[in-house]
């Protein structure tokens, strides 16, 4: 099964998924909004945030590549088929993710 996940400030927290897939899919949007070494036990949770101050392009390559490290890392229940990070006007990255479950 294949799906398309929208990462945006407005997702909120389900602490009672109904199903797996529900789990999966709030458990990637978490890794990609959580900031590597903010977690204190585990300080290799998240994503590294060294694309900061780059140029678009290059700040788009490089938390590409961290989103799917840490996906793999922890969520292996799942594979990232693509990732695409488009630009608002406001400057904010929003992530879509496709994914395999």
């Amino acid at each position: 099964m294949e799906l398309d996940i929208l990462t945006n400030e407005q997702d909120k927290i389900n602490f009672a998924p109904k199903n797996i897939f529900e789990e999966i899919i709030q458990n990637i949007r978490t890794i990609c909004k959580t900031v590597k070494y903010s977690v204190p036990l585990d300080r290799g949770f998240g994503v590294d945030a060294i694309f900061l101050d780059k140029p678009t392009p290059k700040a788009c390559a490089m938390l590409q590549a961290e989103i799917i490290s840490a996906i793999r890392e922890y969520e292996p229940r799942c594979k990232v088929k693509k990732v695409t990070i488009e630009e608002n006007l406001d400057g904010k990255l929003n992530i879509k993710l496709r994914i395999e479950i």
